[in-house]
Order: C-alpha cells, then sequence, then structure tokens
C-alpha cells in the first residue's frame, strides 16, 4: 500500500504575520513522540508562542510549542512544552544562525502540517514589526479593502 500523500494544515500560528514581517520560508522536519503525533492528529496543540533556536551544539530546536498529552497516553506520555529537535541540513542550520546572531531575526514557526505521513513545520524567519508598522499594515489592508469595494459598486452600475 503506497504512502499517503496528505497535506493537510494540522495548526498556523496567526500572531507570527501579524507581528512579525517574514522574510523569508523554509520547511523543516520536526522529530515527535508516539503520543505527541497521535495529540497533533486530533489537533491539540498550538504555537502561538514558539520559536526556534540554535543550540551551542549546533542543533535546531523548537521552544515553547505546545501540545496537549495524548488523552489515552499512559506513564510514557510527552511533555506538553517539551523542547523538539527541527531536522535541516547543517548548511541550512548555520545560515539560520549567522542570520539571528548578526542580523537580529527571529525564527518563528508558521504552521506545522502533514506531508507524505510526517509532520513539517514551515519555518518563517523574520524581524519584528513596531506599532507603526503595524498602524501601516492596517491601513493599507483597509485601502485595499475600500478600493475594491469602490470597484465592485462601480462595476456593478454599469
Amino acid at each position: 500500500m503506497p504512502a499517503k500523500k496528505d497535506s493537510t494544515d494540522i495548526i498556523t500560528n496567526s500572531k507570527a504575520r501579524r507581528d512579525y514581517e517574514i522574510i523569508e520560508t523554509l520547511e523543516a522536519g520536526l522529530v515527535l513522540r508516539g503520543t505527541e503525533v497521535k495529540s497533533l492528529r486530533a489537533g491539540k496543540g498550538q504555537i502561538r508562542e514558539a520559536f526556534a533556536r540554535v543550540d551551542n551544539h549546533g542543533q535546531l530546536w523548537l521552544m515553547n510549542c505546545h501540545i496537549d498529552e495524548y488523552t489515552h497516553g499512559n506513564r510514557h506520555n510527552h511533555e506538553p512544552t517539551a523542547a523538539r529537535r527541527l531536522l535541516l541540513h547543517r548548511r541550512q542550520i548555520d545560515r539560520l544562525q549567522g542570520l539571528t546572531q548578526a542580523k537580529g531575526l527571529s525564527i518563528l514557526p508558521l504552521k506545522l502540517y502533514w506531508k507524505d505521513g510526517l509532520v513539517k513545520v514551515l519555518l518563517g524567519i523574520g524581524q519584528g514589526k513596531r506599532k507603526t508598522d503595524k498602524r501601516d499594515t492596517i491601513k493599507k489592508r483597509e485601502s485595499d479593502r475600500n478600493l475594491r469595494r469602490v470597484t465592485m459598486h462601480s462595476m456593478k452600475g454599469r
């Protein structure tokens, strides 16, 4: 029987795109235990406060990712807020480490999703928005909405 080819979102991080200007995205694998996978299949988790960090040994870790304990798990159940290892190539990890140290950028998970039966993380490399940047984004969104509304009304009048 061939492997499933599904690519559905498990969890999305709406706060990341609102609070950060995402410059680049990157796909990474995620090391999980069995009870974590079962809990994610049930949709029990959140990545709103999560971030990624390179440790002293050159490994990339997902921090503050909360995956609820599996309801039917026993004493071997996982820790909900444990650090989870992200899988990338060495060159990619070195590049990310350079970006975070030199330019002060952040690595944020944008979403968790299924890909060929495995859990993948879409990482966003971004810089935090200031309050004025957030206001500018809101103004631009509202002006675009008003422009669409006006063009729709003018099209109906014909």
